[in-house]
């Protein structure tokens, strides 16, 4: 394909496909966001572990979650290399969780505290990745990608294109 660091005109970037732009991006945006996460000592899974089970965030009512719950729960971003086990026994190790008789994983104070702190590196990384793009260029992008979204049905959502789908 075409190579992203050579310099295109509208036209040349007009006609290119969609998918391959946004297939880059994807990967672009979760390689930088997984590395500065890393260097601040957790991942993105563990992370998404956290929020899952924080009564405070995702969980809809805190309770406990088994590993094929957690799974469910994060099916629609969790990467096929993403081990959730053994991202589940770093929390317990660092006492961020426990885990009771029937294997449900538990929020711990300790993780509700690790949890909003790890939440704070957030608005660094997307300052970061945001650098040069207005907030008004980067709207215009989204509205683009939802119209492209709409008219391709992918998910069988039907996200209308002036609707927010979360």
């Amino acid at each position: 394909m075409t190579n992203p660091n050579r310099p295109m005109s509208d036209a040349e970037l007009a006609g290119q496909p969609a998918a391959y732009w946004t297939g880059l991006a994807y990967e672009a945006l979760i390689a930088y966001t997984r590395a500065r996460q890393a260097e601040m000592g957790y991942t993105q899974p563990q992370f998404w572990l956290l929020r899952n089970l924080s009564a405070n965030d995702i969980s809809p009512d805190g309770r406990g979650m088994t590993l094929p719950e957690l799974r469910a729960a994060m099916t629609t971003y969790i990467r096929p290399e993403d081990d959730l086990a053994a991202e589940a026994e770093v929390l317990l190790e660092r006492g961020w969780s426990t885990r009771d008789a029937e294997g449900r994983l538990w929020l711990t104070e300790e993780g509700e505290r690790a949890r909003v702190d790890l939440a704070r590196n957030a608005p660094a990384i997307r300052a970061a990745l945001h650098q040069g793009i207005d907030d008004a260029d980067y709207v215009t992008t989204l509205k683009v990608l939802r119209q492209l979204i709409h008219n391709a049905d992918a998910t069988g959502a039907r996200v209308s294109p002036g609707t927010d789908p979360h």
